[in-house]
């Protein structure tokens, strides 16, 4: 089996599921192919975990790249997370973003194929004393690029796709206005195209979603698409890009989710997730689109409720491995035959 990936996963929250859902989904994966892993994360617990779950992982401590091992568990932080932590907990919290910028330095210096973040929880880690708006943000900040968009995407259990970029992320609904740029549009635009491409995709037709209803009525409900997103179409059409828009929201959805087009540009956050999630709430996965290194993400949060009982559904997080991986030999090519 090709074991020349090595992908990265940082754990998340351990008071949360994104451990247990990492783990089923490295053992569902496991037998796939020979990629190895680097779990970044609290070693103990994790090895605890491996056992409570019953899964039988075989677990080994990273020492290099070139060790033995394909699930290698690596801690990036002095402190040792406490046996017993309630959810929520400011240590478990301060060590999952602690986790985050491991993997995501590791991929900049080349150490690792692409990152796969398993959930942290954005209250949880405000309250522990860290600025955070949230990971795809952190990420853009690491790489030293503003030029990112998240794009969140899944199919339904008949083979049919949504793939929907973000305009902005996350904000207050009232701020949306106020944030968006023709800029940020053309750049959600432009990244959107590229991913259906670097998935293999026989086109690339972007649909890009008015802000207002209806797409604003030639600027009777608002006028943010006269000014900014118009514009912001027609500059990426300018570099041939195949969008269309703006459009109105509740129809464009329904055009996608048949075929009519490859992906589409969400003004804000919930515009473009409520029809996503309706359609693939497990098996969505997050992509950060504009980042140098490939990081994808399970669809969900750290769901506190379940926690620790082992009822967690890992669809997603198969998903975003696997989304990873196939993103990481796509550039593996490119790069051997550039």
């Amino acid at each position: 089996m090709d074991s020349s990936l090595f992908i990265g996963v940082s754990l998340g929250d351990f008071t949360g599921i994104g451990p247990e859902v990492t783990l089923k989904a490295l053992a569902a994966e496991s037998t796939a192919d020979g990629t190895r892993y680097l779990l970044i994360g609290d070693p103990e617990k994790t090895t605890v975990l491996n056992e409570k779950l019953g899964l039988g992982l075989p677990l080994s401590r990273y020492e290099e790249k070139s060790g033995a091992g394909r699930f290698l568990l690596l801690n990036a932080v002095a402190e040792r997370l406490a046996a017993e932590l309630p959810c929520g907990s400011p240590a478990a919290a301060r060590a999952a973003v602690a986790w985050v910028r491991e993997g995501a330095q590791r991929c900049l210096r080349g150490e690792l194929d692409a990152l796969v973040t398993a959930p942290v929880n954005k209250e949880a880690i405000v309250r522990s004393g860290i600025k955070f708006v949230g990971q795809t943000e952190l990420l853009s900040s690491l790489a030293k690029t503003e030029r990112t968009a998240m794009m969140l995407l899944g199919q339904d259990d008949r083979g049919r796709w949504l793939r929907v970029g973000l305009a902005t992320t996350h904000l207050p609904l009232r701020a949306v206005s106020e944030y968006l740029t023709v800029e940020k549009v053309q750049t959600a635009i432009e990244l959107s195209a590229q991913a259906c491409r670097d998935l293999g995709l026989a086109r690339a037709r972007v649909g890009v979603c008015g802000l207002n209803p209806h797409a604003g009525e030639g600027g009777e409900i608002g006028t943010e698409e006269l000014t900014t997103i118009v514009p912001a179409v027609k500059a990426a059409q300018s570099r041939h890009i195949d969008a269309v828009g703006p459009l109105s929201a509740d129809a464009l959805f329904y055009y996608a989710y048949r075929g009519d087009y490859d992906a589409v540009v969400a003004m804000y956050h919930d515009q473009g997730l409520a029809p996503l999630k309706m359609v693939a709430f497990e098996q969505g996965v997050n992509w950060t689109l504009g980042l140098p290194f490939i990081r994808t993400s399970p669809d969900h949060g750290t769901a506190y409720d379940i926690a620790g009982k082992g009822l967690a559904n890992a669809s997603s997080m198969v998903a975003a491995l696997r989304l990873a991986k196939q993103l990481a030999r796509g550039r593996s090519k490119i790069i051997n035959h550039g």
